[in-house]
């Protein structure tokens, strides 16, 4: 069995880019979810203390499924939509998963 994949950190954005980006961030969220089956959980929020911050979540199946993500039509047409956008600094770490367990 594959393990599974966590991708977590940030990405700053021009304050004035920053909500563009989550608008775009909720889209292609919406069709990772649906359409990909290896995708686990797509989180991408607005940090409240810092206008430029967007706080990333990802957690995946395997990394063959994390792989075939950016090969999808709905991840090409969101680079394509958010080319214009300015980011100006980020921080994202691939986590391997060998073994979770429930908190309760």
């Amino acid at each position: 069995m594959a393990e599974e994949v966590i991708v977590a950190g940030w990405m700053d954005y021009e304050p004035a880019d920053r909500d563009t980006m989550l608008g775009h961030l909720v889209e292609v969220g919406k069709h990772t979810r649906e359409k990909e089956p290896g995708c686990l959980d797509y989180a991408m929020t607005a940090d409240p203390s810092d206008e430029r911050r967007i706080r990333v979540y990802e957690r995946w199946a395997s990394q063959q499924a994390l792989d075939e993500h950016f090969t999808t039509a709905h991840i090409k047409d969101f680079r394509a939509a958010t080319t214009g956008l300015t980011r100006v600094g980020v921080s994202l770490e691939v986590y391997i998963i060998g073994a979770s367990r429930s908190m309760r």
